[in-house]
């Protein structure tokens, strides 16, 4: 825990004469069911330099061209590192995020040292993903990253910094001496962004502010600290941790210098009071209500259903369920999950695996789990969600959350890319 994670980075930013407006688009994760979106991206665009142009929305993913796109994109990077980007030295940058109501996030952009990451949920790594990694979507991300000669990121990772001292840190230290890099407003009404360098004797005090929060990080029950969560861009950070550990095999000891070694990423404080936490909720399609509830009351011995929603005792975990017939409630006592939607997961898993004529699909907002289960044939299910308080103690007692477990704020409010980074 001596030697620093999180590092101040060369980055290459747009030349002054770029619209850092249609240069910096949203997280290639988002809006994958809208092609809308990012027909209206590419329509704003035009022909000016652009982030779109050298990232793979994931709507993408899945078409029969994804090869040669990755081509493109490869191509265009080189092309823009020689013609369009310009450097800068080596530091922290201080970012403040106006989101579309109006709140202002802080972030510290750095790079994180891979060695000190994994997604493994047996690991016990100083920086350790909120939720289980899907093995399956990797090959496709590390196919996109292992030729490309450059990174955008939209990793956001999470400080358990109640007192906000990381940030206040670089806030002053941005305000008082720091170089204000961009200032602009983000394209589709997402809002605004800036970001300064800081110093470099305020990159040398920052430094020693992580040291310090790093010594104080919280343990797991095996005595491990968690010093950063990841909080969005857990597969895209898998990736990058997959192709490091490629070059690994190739350069052996020379990896630990090589580029590929750290990843370019946003530090944001988990106690940040533009950082929401909403739930995301199950639809479950393809079944009978009354085999479904009583697959889940004998799963947790001692559950039981009530068509009022009762007031749990402690530990208790209450389901409210709703389908066309009407809506009841599930309780679950002693269920061995620190959070409702864990308890719900792994009886949805293992539920989905002997009915396969089943789907379940992860639905944001209570209001549309209630039109779905109105509309269609599904038996919907709302639970309390998780305070973001919970979220360091719910990973170190139970390692990674269950996929789709909360969701930091709204589509918009998500990472624009902006900032690169070379990587080979």
């Amino acid at each position: 825990m001596n030697k620093p994670i999180f590092l101040p980075s060369e980055i290459l930013l747009p030349n002054p004469d770029c619209s850092l407006t249609k240069w910096s688009v949203i997280a290639c994760d988002q809006y994958t069911s809208s092609p809308e979106y990012w027909s209206r991206v590419e329509s704003l665009v035009g022909d000016s330099p652009s982030a779109f142009r050298i990232v793979l929305p994931e709507i993408y993913l899945n078409s029969e061209d994804v090869g040669q796109r990755i081509q493109t994109i490869n191509r265009t990077m080189k092309n823009y590192s020689e013609t369009v980007l310009r450097t800068v030295p080596p530091s922290y940058l201080y970012i403040e995020r106006t989101l579309p109501d109006g709140s202002v996030r802080k972030g510290i952009l750095g790079m994180l040292d891979l060695e000190s990451y994994s997604f493994d949920p047996a690991a016990h790594a100083p920086v350790r993903a909120t939720e289980g990694t899907v093995l399956s979507r990797i090959p496709v991300r590390v196919q996109i990253r292992r030729d490309a000669p450059l990174e955008l990121p939209h990793v956001m990772l999470l400080a358990d910094d109640k007192e906000g001292s990381l940030f206040h840190t670089a806030e002053s230290c941005a305000k008082d001496r720091g170089t204000l890099l961009y200032s602009f407003d983000l394209m589709m009404n997402a809002g605004s962004l800036k970001g300064w360098s800081l110093a470099s004797r305020d990159c040398e005090s920052l430094i020693q502010e992580f040291a310090h929060y790093s010594e104080h990080a919280p343990r797991d029950p095996a005595g491990f600290p968690m010093v950063f969560a990841v909080g969005d861009g857990n597969h895209s950070l898998a990736a990058a941790k997959t192709c490091y550990e490629e070059q690994k095999q190739k350069l052996g000891a020379d990896a630990l210098h090589h580029p590929s070694r750290f990843a370019l990423a946003e530090l944001v404080n988990l106690y940040d009071s533009s950082l929401s936490f909403e739930p995301i909720f199950r639809c479950v399609f393809g079944t009978d209500r009354e085999e479904l509830t009583g697959s889940l009351l004998a799963s947790y011995p001692g559950s039981s259903v009530s068509g009022m929603d009762p007031v749990p005792s402690d530990g208790t975990h209450v389901f409210r369920c709703i389908s066309r017939e009407g809506e009841w409630t599930a309780c679950v006592p002693n269920p061995g999950h620190s959070l409702p939607v864990g308890t719900l997961q792994s009886f949805l898993d293992r539920y989905l695996e002997s009915h396969p004529g089943a789907a379940v699909d992860y639905i944001h907002g209570e209001a549309e789990v209630r039109k779905i289960c109105r509309e269609r044939d599904a038996v919907g299910f709302l639970f309390e969600g998780m305070d973001k308080s919970d979220l360091f103690p719910a990973v170190l007692t139970d390692g990674p959350l269950p996929r789709k477990t909360f969701s930091m704020g709204e589509a918009d409010d998500k990472r624009f890319y902006l900032e690169c980074r070379k990587i080979l």
